[in-house]
């Protein structure tokens, strides 16, 4: 990629972030203060970005998402930034690592320790440490529980430990008035609710391994009469944004994202640099938010009125962005060739976020096929642009195919870009990959991802009609072709001759032909069937190599050809039945079968209008043809 005002020539520095669900809330904040920190150090981020789990049902995802990494040359990446949290398909992240350690150039892992690359090492102990001692020391509460993700997740065990540890340091029993292990999600906040609700000593507090499991918590909690943090106090752990607006807002840690997009690409930016990465911190220590589910927070009604009239616009706003949705996933569905894909999505797909540019580059097969045609094979690894919206001109538009080693379309600008690339896809067939640069700093939201889903639905749709037409063309072709010469059969001539005369307007001069081959049985008796086939074909090709004036040509017979003539001359059919003598001397020339070719005419030259009657005209020739085959020498058939 070609990018202009690097400063003294040099190339723009390009990093490649993996990620999965970027479009979740938390997610969408990691990828923001990511778009912040290259912008600063001056930097291309491409981010491949995949749906994740969708709904609850994991094998939607597996082989749907993961098969693109065979598709990305990481050699065109100067450094990367694995985000290996995010990927919540079994088997996924080994699918990534085994992927990215392939990586000639620096990896940098932000949310779990992967052996070989640089690792962000969170100190998550330290921020399970702050809420434990915080309800211990400043709300002097003792009787506190645990609710863990599931056990078997590395971020579970660690901030377990870290709860027991602190505990046993307080002199307090290590599970405290006892452990739940949830789920890392929504779903078990009404069974960890009863679970504590029936312990013999109900808890005065329950420390959250994380957010989303303490908003679940406080809702069933509610449900079942319990005031917060009156009755008991719930604490939660990454700061999302959704613990922060939840009421009543969460006492929480965060993992302080800036610090993490910081410190991962000034890590790579120094290497790139040749830099020795020695003694680099890269560290990240929490912070603590102190909020009304602990009692540190008083109720804020103008904050609360806020929150509220803020999600009332997001309602709106969605339930707008869902008509939009339909308008446009009507029309898209009503498409049938990508150039009207490319249209409607410019003027109709709007409710996702603004964007610069979108590109839709396809994959094409060792012949250039791209996979939206029925004839497309496999991928032979490359790639040419299907759809191509360019907002601001900023990008070299060319219809040549890309390999994997130069993915994005040449930019001809002098700032740094973010790029969102994902697999576009249905069922098993892998299509190709969308590109989208956001206006702002903000990655697309959910609607993006239904985008891609229909698109690669919209495109399996126009490969599948692609093929059928193909196929009727084909079925089409053989009930009006002769298999054995290629030529048009009787139902073919007549097709096209008859649709031919209904478009005189006036009298035309036209000319019929009829052939027939002479000895054809002889030659059978003789040579046998297979050398009979092979002379009606070479008639055949001195007919058509004879046709040189728009005639209409079939073979009706065994050994019988008509053909047709519009505008025609005694000189045309003078200069045909030339040609067709000298090609037959030609093949008698050169044929060692012990056998010559030859063949009988009759010719009819006449005007004709829209109301002729053809078969009139081929019934005289064909006379003429028979008048001359009885005076040739044996007269043989």
């Amino acid at each position: 990629m070609r990018l202009k005002g690097c400063g003294m020539g040099k190339k723009r520095k390009k990093i490649a972030f993996f990620g999965m669900g970027l479009t979740s809330r938390y997610k969408r904040g990691l990828t923001r203060v990511f778009t912040l920190v290259a912008e600063e150090l001056d930097l291309d981020l491409v981010v491949f970005n995949t749906y994740g789990r969708i709904g609850n049902d994991s094998s939607l995802s597996d082989d749907y998402e993961l098969d693109f990494l065979s598709c990305i040359d990481l050699d065109q990446f100067d450094g990367i930034v694995f985000d290996g949290d995010g990927y919540a398909i079994d088997g996924a992240p080994d699918l990534v690592e085994a992927k990215l350690r392939q990586a000639k150039c620096p990896v940098v892992s932000i949310s779990t320790h992967v052996e070989g690359f640089y690792n962000i090492d969170f100190r998550d102990a330290g921020g399970l440490r702050m809420m434990v001692e915080h309800l211990i020391d400043h709300h002097h509460l003792t009787k506190i529980g645990f609710m863990s993700g599931y056990l078997t997740h590395p971020d579970a065990q660690s901030r377990l430990e870290e709860f027991q540890t602190v505990m046993r340091e307080h002199g307090l029993p290590e599970n405290g008035v006892g452990m739940f292990e949830g789920d890392f999600w929504y779903n078990k906040g009404m069974e960890a609710a009863r679970y504590f609700l029936s312990l013999p000593e109900r808890p005065e507090a329950i420390v959250c391994a994380n957010d989303y499991m303490a908003i679940s918590l406080c809702n069933a909690l509610r449900k079942l009469g319990i005031r917060i943090p009156d009755e008991i106090a719930v604490t939660g752990f990454d700061g999302s944004i959704e613990g922060q607006e939840f009421l009543p807002h969460l006492t929480s840690v965060t993992r302080e994202r800036m610090d993490v997009a910081r410190k991962s690409l000034g890590l790579l930016v120094k290497i790139i640099d040749g830099e020795d990465p020695a003694g680099i911190d890269l560290t990240v220590s929490p912070k603590a938010i102190y909020g009304q589910s602990c009692g540190c927070e008083p109720l804020d009604y103008e904050h609360v009125l806020d929150i509220v009239a803020r999600v009332h616009d997001e309602q709106r706003l969605t339930g707008t962005k869902i008509t939009s949705l339909e308008v446009a996933m009507l029309r898209m569905n009503q498409t049938y060739t990508v150039r009207e894909m490319e249209r409607v999505f410019a003027e109709k797909v709007t409710n996702f976020g603004d964007y610069n540019s979108f590109f839709l580059m396809v994959h094409v097969d060792e012949n250039g096929i791209p996979s939206y045609s029925g004839e497309y094979t496999k991928p032979s690894g490359k790639f040419q642009p299907a759809i191509w919206i360019d907002k601001k001109k900023e990008y070299i538009h060319s219809s040549r195919t890309t390999g994997i080693n130069d993915l994005i379309p040449e930019a001809d600008s002098e700032r740094s870009h973010v790029y969102y690339v994902m697999g576009v896809r249905c069922a098993d067939m892998l299509f190709g990959y969308s590109i989208v640069e956001m206006t702002g700093k903000e990655i697309f939201d959910e609607f993006y991802n239904v985008w891609m889903m229909d698109l690669g639905m919209t495109i399996n749709d126009v490969r599948k009609n692609d093929r059928i037409s193909k196929l009727i063309n084909k079925l089409e072709g053989l009930s009006v072709t002769d298999d054995l010469t290629g030529m048009l059969n009787r139902r073919g001539f007549e097709d096209k001759s008859r649709s031919t005369i209904m478009e005189f307007s006036n009298r035309r001069m036209v000319c019929t032909i009829v052939i027939d081959m002479d000895g054809l049985k002889r030659i059978n008796d003789v040579y046998g069937h297979y050398e009979g086939d092979r002379a009606i074909k070479a008639l055949a090709e001195m007919i058509k190599r004879s046709c040189e004036n728009g005639e209409i040509a079939g073979r009706v017979g065994g050994d019988e050809f008509y053909i047709f003539a519009v505008d025609y001359s005694e000189r045309c059919l003078e200069r045909f039945i030339k040609h067709m003598k000298e090609y037959a001397a030609e093949f008698n020339a050169s044929n060692g079968a012990g056998y010559q070719l030859d063949f009988s005419y009759g010719s009819y030259l006449t005007e004709m209008d829209a109301f002729g009657k053809i078969e009139e005209y081929l019934k005289i020739s064909d006379g003429r043809m028979y008048e001359q085959k009885m005076t040739k020498p044996g007269r043989r058939k």
